[in-house]
Order: C-alpha cells, then sequence, then structure tokens
C-alpha cells in the first residue's frame, strides 16, 4: 500500500522507537486513523506487515481500544461526556440536546457524512464540566447556546476555538495554595525551554548528576515523603531503591499519563503548561536506577498534550538535556512519548506495560512486579506524572524541605481537581493534610447555588464516599483512610443535597462495566450484573432484595480480581448503599426526590 509521505515517515519513526517493533502498533493506528478516518482492511495490513504481525493479531489488539474505528466517522467526530463531573452539571441533558440539533444517535452518522456522535466517558475535562470534544480539540462548560454556535461555525466550515488550557488551572491564587509544581502555570510559552530556564528549569538535574550519586538521589526521595501520586500512595523514593543494581538487562522510566478516573484532570495541565518539568523528573529517575530509556504514555484523548510534550522533547534534544553525554556528565537518556487509545484499564501499571508493547491492556499477575520484571521482561519504574513532576523541587530544594509542607509520612502538596456543584471548580494545589472543609468552603468557593452537601468523592470515583457530615477531615492518605475512603487520585467531586444516590451509583457502574478488561470473572460478570441491577432499580423495577443483592454482589468482587478495577467499582457502591440506603428504599415505593414521578417506571 502507497502511504502519504508524511505517514510512512511517522510509521519509521514509530518502528525505530522502540526495541519491538510491535510496541510501534496502536500509535501506528491511531496515526492511521487521523489521515484516513477509519482503519481499512488494506491500512491494518500495511501495518501488520511493518510490524511483524499477522492481520488477525492486529485487529485482536485493536478490538480492545475504544477510540479505534473499523468504519468511518463524520468528518468532525462529537464526543460528549456524561461521566459523574459532567453529569452532576448537567450533561445529560446536554447529551439530548447535541442528538436532537444533530439529528443522530450514539454512535451514528450524519447522512452528510458531516457529524458522528458518541457519548463517552470521562475525558479529562472535570474541572470544565460539562465538556465535549470535536475530533481532538476540547469545549469546556458548555450550555446549549454555546453548544449551537459551535456547530454552526463547523458547518460553515470554520474552527471554533478549543479551550487554551484546561479549565481551572488557571485562577488567582488562593492564600492557601502553595505552588510547588504549579508555580508556572500562566506563565507566557511555559511551554518553551528557555522559560523553563528561566524558572529554575533543569537546575535539579545539574545537580544531580554533577552533585549527587544515585544512591543519594533516592535518599532524598525518601526523606521527601513524596507518595505516589496516581491513586496508590505507594512512597515513591521506596518503589525506586527495588530497582536491582547490578543486573545486565537495560532498565525503564515510565511516567504514566493515562488519566482516566473520573473526577481527575491533573496530570493534563502539568504535561500542556510544564512538560520540560516531567522531562526533567524523569531524567532525574533514571539517573537514580541507572536507566537509559524512558517513556511517557499519555492517555489517546489528549492528544493536543501529546503535541505539546513531543515538542518539548525535541526542545531538550536540542539543548542537550536528552540523549548522549548529558550536561558532559556521561550519562545518557532517551526519552519518547507514547500515546494510549482509549482504555482506563491501562492507567493500572501493568497494563499499561502491556499496552506499551503494543498488547491488549490486560493486568499481569504480581508478583513479580515491575521493579524487577517490568516493560520488555526488564526493571521498571512507573510513576504517575505528577509524581515524575515533583522530582526536580525535591532535588533542587532537598526532601526535608518538602516532606516538611505536608504531615508526617504525607510529605509536600497534592494537586486536587474539585468539580461538581462547587462554585469555583479548578485544579488547586495545597498542602497535603489541608482540611477538606476548609477546600471546599474556602479555597473552592462554597457550594454551587447555596445548595446542602451531601457527599463527596474525595480522590476519584473509585474511592468511598464521604457524607457531609465526615468532611472535617485532613486530606492525606492516613486521615483519609482511617475514615474508610481514600485519597486516590485527587480528584475531589462535591454533589449537592438534590442529587438521587441511587443514580450516581448507577452511573459510576456503567463507567466501571464499560471499562472492564473482561479478563478475571469476578469484574466482567460482577459490574455488568450490577450495572443492569442499579439501571433496573432506578427506573423503578427493583425488589426489596436487590438492595442487599447490589451489596452482595460489590463485596463478592472485593480482593478478587486480578487488577484493582474490581474493587474501584465496588468500593464506591458499598459505602453509598451504606449510607444513602434510605433512598434505595424510596425507590422501591416507586419515588425518587430528584426525578418526576412519572419517570419512574411503575410509579402510581
Amino acid at each position: 500500500m502507497q502511504l502519504p509521505a508524511a505517514l510512512d515517515e511517522k510509521f519509521t519513526q514509530l518502528l525505530g522507537r522502540y526495541p519491538v517493533k510491535r510496541s510501534a502498533l496502536i500509535p501506528m493506528m491511531m496515526y492511521a486513523q487521523d489521515q484516513f478516518g477509519f482503519l481499512s482492511d488494506e491500512v491494518l495490513e500495511e501495518i501488520a506487515k511493518r510490524v511483524g504481525l499477522n492481520v488477525l493479531q492486529v485487529t485482536e489488539t485493536l478490538a480492545y481500544y475504544s477510540m479505534l474505528r473499523r468504519k468511518p466517522g463524520g468528518r468532525y467526530h462529537i464526543q460528549v461526556c456524561t461521566n459523574i463531573s459532567c453529569m452532576l452539571r448537567g450533561a445529560n441533558d446536554l447529551y439530548k440536546h447535541v442528538q436532537k440539533r444533530l439529528g443522530i444517535g450514539n454512535k451514528e452518522v450524519s447522512p452528510s457524512g458531516t457529524f458522528s456522535l458518541e457519548e463517552v466517558e470521562c475525558i479529562g475535562a472535570c474541572t470544565g464540566a460539562p465538556a465535549m470534544q470535536v475530533n481532538y480539540d476540547y469545549y469546556e462548560n458548555l450550555d446549549p447556546d454555546k453548544v449551537d454556535a459551535i456547530f454552526e461555525q463547523l458547518q460553515d466550515g470554520k474552527k471554533p476555538k478549543p479551550v487554551p488550557v484546561t479549565s481551572g488551572s488557571l485562577h488567582p491564587r488562593n492564600p492557601a495554595e502553595i505552588p510547588v509544581i504549579s508555580k508556572r502555570f500562566g506563565i507566557p510559552n511555559s511551554t518553551k525551554i528557555d522559560v523553563y530556564l528561566q524558572n529554575e528549569g533543569y537546575q535539579a538535574l545539574e545537580k544531580a548528576l554533577k552533585q549527587m550519586t544515585p544512591d543519594q538521589i533516592i535518599d532524598e526521595m525518601k526523606k521527601s515523603n513524596l507518595r505516589g501520586r496516581g491513586g496508590a500512595g505507594f512512597p515513591a523514593g521506596m518503589k525506586w531503591s527495588f530497582v536491582p543494581k547490578d543486573i545486565p538487562k537495560p532498565k525503564y522510566i515510565l511516567a504514566n499519563g493515562d488519566e482516566s478516573e473520573p473526577g481527575t484532570s491533573k496530570d493534563r495541565p502539568l504535561m500542556e503548561m510544564d512538560p520540560h518539568q516531567l522531562i526533567e523528573g524523569m531524567i532525574i529517575a533514571g539517573r537514580a536506577i541507572g536507566s537509559q530509556q524512558g517513556y511517557v504514555y499519555i492517555r489517546g484523548e489528549y492528544r493536543y498534550v501529546l503535541d505539546i510534550v513531543e515538542g518539548a522533547i525535541k526542545e531538550a534534544y536540542e539543548r542537550g538535556y536528552l540523549g548522549k553525554n548529558i550536561l558532559g556528565s556521561g550519562f545518557n537518556f532517551e526519552l519518547a512519548a507514547h500515546t494510549g487509545a482509549g482504555a482506563y484499564e491501562c492507567g493500572e501499571e501493568s497494563a499499561l506495560m502491556e499496552s506499551l508493547e503494543g498488547k491488549r491492556g490486560y493486568p499481569r499477575i504480581k508478583p513479580p512486579f515491575p521493579a524487577v520484571v517490568g516493560l520488555y521482561g526488564c526493571p521498571t519504574v512507573i510513576n504517575n506524572v505528577e509524581t515524575l513532576s515533583t522530582v526536580p523541587a525535591v532535588i533542587r530544594q532537598g526532601g526535608d524541605w518538602y516532606a516538611a509542607l505536608g504531615t508526617p509520612k504525607n510529605g509536600g502538596t497534592r494537586l486536587y481537581s474539585i468539580s461538581g456543584h462547587i462554585n469555583k471548580p479548578g485544579i488547586y494545589e495545597l498542602p497535603l493534610g489541608f482540611n477538606l472543609k476548609r477546600l471546599i468552603e474556602e479555597v473552592a468557593g462554597g457550594m454551587k447555588d447555596g445548595k446542602k452537601l451531601k457527599a463527596v468523592i474525595p480522590g476519584g470515583s473509585s474511592c468511598p464516599l464521604l457524607s457531609a457530615d465526615q468532611i472535617d477531615v485532613a486530606l492525606d492518605y492516613d486521615s483519609v483512610a482511617k475514615i474508610g475512603s481514600m485519597l486516590g487520585s485527587g480528584g475531589t467531586v462535591i454533589i449537592d443535597e438534590e442529587t438521587c444516590m441511587v443514580d450516581l451509583a448507577r452511573r459510576i457502574m456503567h463507567f466501571y462495566a464499560h471499562e472492564s478488561c473482561g479478563w478475571c470473572i469476578p469484574c466482567r460478570e460482577g459490574t455488568t450484573w450490577l450495572r443492569k441491577l442499579l439501571d433496573r432499580f432506578h427506573n423503578g423495577g427493583g425488589c426489596a432484595d436487590d438492595i442487599s443483592l447490589i451489596d452482595e454482589l460489590s463485596k463478592n468482587m472485593l480482593g478478587r480480581t486480578f487488577c484493582p478495577l474490581g474493587d474501584a467499582a465496588a468500593l464506591p457502591t458499598i459505602s453509598i448503599v451504606k449510607k444513602w440506603r434510605h433512598e434505595f428504599e424510596d425507590h422501591l415505593r416507586g419515588k425518587c426526590a430528584f426525578k418526576p414521578a412519572e419517570m419512574i417506571v411503575g410509579a402510581s
């Protein structure tokens, strides 16, 4: 097959980026789809030939990823998010408006071929909810009038201006904030290396290469009490120390930028406004464990972010911060960005490695752990984007300094994505241990429209919910754990008194059923059964035994799956049934205080 010259060159670049050709498979399919609009048999045969696979292996991988298409979409592919943060800000009504405006339903294409439409899960625009994407462009804080204006421009052949940066990441600093990794947010041209160098950029790398040994770097990270910001909260320095020192195999540093947890949108601004900070952190991590190769895995929906990161990597190579003999130190480090293609499961570290190797993102059984047997069977450190972006500040100013910003065993600051029924949704950098009640009332401006608080999801949709009487708590890993929840990924969703908790549980379970990889039975079957059960229950078709059954099914998933996705689906559901059981009981009587009676099936 004769490919366009630019695509042919891109394929060649991708195939030279990895030690195993198959790793180029998913990026090649994404770029081919961008070129042709979908993946035809002819295109897949060409890709298969280039990566050394048969077509069945390629199509088997393709079918796993939600963003890859076998049929043409519209010239403008409209994706409307209806996940929890968007749902709470009116996304369901907005999606109905879009359907009516375009005259098509979910996964349909308009007769003219101009538009295609898809209702999608979280797109990382939680602080700008409700939101949608047109191809890869983000449009946030929408209402029907704004949507109509966007469609009118598209029909006229014009491109509406997308959001310049993640909504809520730029705002007047609250006095409570301590800008460490967000300090360069809003500086003009902050993605450029010259601006980064003018603002303490690459100073930590020079210190790490010229004044510190690898062991000293790891010791400093341990002093910092920096815990993984992706959700698990495992100490970063300890994770690095697990990598064997004397081993002939290559070692790898992976940045997990597959930010897909509903409620979470803080890695997106870190990459779009300060990519060199992430790059510097990865090089230092490479020096610490003796790695000479890193990859930044970026979720497929963040295509414009991928372009920004790749531009920053190119600048770093041109200035000698990447490549051979960095800063004359004798240390070599190569770095590349890698695109995902739509799969929440790939945020789990072992599934991410499988995806980076060009396969379906199925989790691996542990042990062995990635520090010993990771990418390509080699020692690997995987950290979240926020974690690695913090490394330069720790090395530059010292682990003790960073630890002192937080609480014992919970060092430093973290970014909170605040969304839902709040007056000032946004991304705020606060010290660990900051009080949740103060965050809601002082930092985020209090409840929207003066309504009362009902519940809080403290760290993304996988966390057990807190009720309104539990919010006087310090936001650190240990304090939140003591009251039965998790700090998670920092995706804090605020829920008001007029929200139906049965409906919220239903929407959360739709996400996990959709995103389950299907590998293990408790998760595959459990999430599907719970989704159907909660749908039926919310629509008025439930019976008294269903409440206990929902709870029982959820508990039977806990600890019985290969990865944490089963737990992630179960934990919020269990908490909702426990704390708002009365709302489930109201539904048994054909009543929902938050829906018109005629909308409840069987209501009299």
